[in-house]
């Protein structure tokens, strides 16, 4: 598997992808891989049934990025790291089958470009949860909302969002703490209705 350093932790997968694209670098490319090559791994199994096949695809699939990122343009790493890694595989099942002379009568979809709603189970899940927190984050007070945002979405300390809110430290962590609160009460009743229909 690839050896990553933690040096780009902090970064966005936004940052590291603009970091690839700008400079060639693989060191950037290769932390934002290593989020994800769990998903590229899973789905490769899920198709091809196959241990060392499915680690075979995890290195085809950066070897892929390398070349295909820079022409591309990328809103949603994760959602089209999991369309290219699904085409990657069908096209494998193809090549295999076409090779085997045992086409007819196997079914290979043919939308390759599917839309990010067709998921893995798994993300699914995750997307339904991001959802529920996106909607009940636009609930919150003003302040509450715009903390959460910096704080978690954009990674600033207590002190730079005081210094871009114009408020101090105090009531910037008053404020996270109540919209922390205010998210867990409010995702915890998308769950209990979610569960009830």
């Amino acid at each position: 598997m690839l050896e990553i350093s933690g040096k780009h932790a902090e970064r966005s997968d936004e940052e590291l992808l603009r970091l690839f694209v700008k400079s060639g670098n693989l060191d950037p490319l290769g932390a934002l891989y290593s989020r994800y090559m769990h998903l590229v791994y899973g789905v490769a199994l899920k198709y091809l049934n196959n241990r060392e096949d499915a680690r075979d695809v995890v290195m085809q699939i950066f070897e892929k990025l390398i070349v295909d990122l820079p022409g591309h343009e990328v809103r949603n790493f994760k959602s089209w790291l999991y369309v290219l890694s699904k085409n990657h595989c069908l096209m494998q099942i193809r090549a295999k089958k076409s090779s085997d002379g045992r086409l007819e009568g196997y079914k290979i979809e043919q939308e390759f470009m599917e839309s990010e709603q067709d998921m893995h189970p798994l993300d699914k899940e995750e997307h339904s949860l991001e959802e529920a927190l996106r909607k009940c984050l636009e609930q919150l007070k003003a302040e509450q909302k715009q903390c959460i945002e910096l704080f978690y979405y954009q990674k600033k300390c207590y002190q730079e969002i005081a210094e871009q809110l114009t408020m101090n430290e105090k009531k910037v962590k008053s404020y996270l703490q109540n919209g922390k609160r205010n998210l867990k009460i409010c995702l915890e009743k998308k769950n209990v209705s979610q569960e009830e229909t």
